[in-house]
């Protein structure tokens, strides 16, 4: 099965994590907005993608035996002390080496993949470094007064209330291979992760968007377990929905997947998911002991029983478009 994973950091490396239990054909498409910590020094001092969340897609998928664990450990291994090193990511200095070396990001990442016995692929959404940017509410005395800032940095850990977000350049040149990968997939998978900085920001790059308009695969959407401080402090599961609805109201996904626990009213799920032409599939997929991370082997179970159901879906589905004209209902499957 030729799946895509779309998203970055900590959300993306659960969905990797778990899709590689499923499939050997895993691509990760990453966003390149990252402006904080180590991704941001290289970025500012030698113009090269943020490599942060490249890394951590490479650590997610590197091979299990002991030269990929070894290389994975290093690759995520960041220095200590005070000194220029302090701080920086082993991975992201090869990585900022491998592309200023090679003069193509996504020769680097291939090459990269080699080194980890990735038997997937890594690349970013597009080849040059974006800039996010905010509607922010309730930054000053006026709770309803609405700011602009800038930087993922920024919007992500705003303390105000973010009502839409774009990227800079407006018009970004996405990065061809995604392209074909998500073009080509037969699943694809958005979220989980920072839903303002890293999820969204893939549907602002026009060609990309359209790659996930147009594909025959199964789109599923795969939600957090919990808000994250700042960006989406106080959110309900099903305004995470109602945001991705609100930036692409013209994509349609088949399903949500979301943790049981974590959905108080399930109804009002199923309604938002409906609204993107989706069910709403609820499982464990947290870890056990509670903390608010996606456990792979349950999050690729969960994977697998939706698949599983598509097709007794789209036996409904057929059902209903034979039995004639009826009153419109969002269904879930194409």
């Amino acid at each position: 099965m030729r799946a895509v994973a779309l998203g970055g950091g900590h959300g993306l490396y659960a969905t990797l994590s778990a899709l590689r239990l499923l499939t050997e054909d895993v691509t990760a498409v990453v966003t390149v907005a990252d402006d904080g910590g180590s991704s941001g020094r290289l970025r500012g001092e030698l113009g090269v993608l943020p490599p942060g969340d490249l890394r951590m897609a490479l650590a997610a998928l590197a091979e299990h035996g002991p030269s990929g664990a070894l290389w994975g450990e290093l690759f995520q291994h960041r220095f200590g002390g005070s000194g220029a090193l302090a701080g920086h990511a082993v991975g992201n200095l090869l990585l900022a080496g491998l592309i200023e070396v090679l003069g193509d990001p996504v020769a680097a990442l291939d090459q990269a993949c080699r080194l980890l016995g990735v038997r997937g692929r890594v690349l970013p959404m597009s080849t040059e470094p974006l800039v996010i940017e905010a509607e922010v509410a309730g930054l000053g005395r006026d709770p309803e007064a609405v700011s602009r800032i800038r930087g993922q940095v920024a919007v992500a850990s705003t303390p105000g209330r973010v009502r839409r977000v774009w990227v800079q350049p407006s018009h970004p040149k996405a990065c061809e291979q995604a392209v074909a990968a998500v073009r080509d997939a037969e699943l694809v998978l958005l979220g989980p992760g920072s839903w303002f900085t890293s999820v969204l920001p893939h549907l602002m790059v026009p060609d990309l968007r359209q790659a996930l308009l147009d594909t025959p695969a199964r789109r599923v959407v795969v939600l957090n377990l919990a808000p994250q401080p700042g960006e989406t402090a106080g959110f309900s599961p099903e305004q995470y929905l109602d945001v991705l609805c609100q930036h692409a109201p013209e994509l349609r996904i088949d399903a949500v997947l979301a943790d049981t626990g974590a959905v108080p009213v399930p109804e009002r799920l199923q309604r938002s998911a409906a609204a993107l032409g989706a069910r709403a599939v609820l499982a464990p997929i947290g870890e056990p002991d509670g903390s608010p991370r996606h456990n792979p082997a349950a999050l690729a179970d969960a994977v697998r029983s939706v698949l599983a159901q598509a097709s007794q879906w789209d036996r409904e589905r057929d059902s209903d478009v034979s039995a004639g004209p009826r009153r419109e209902e969002s269904n879930g499957w194409r």
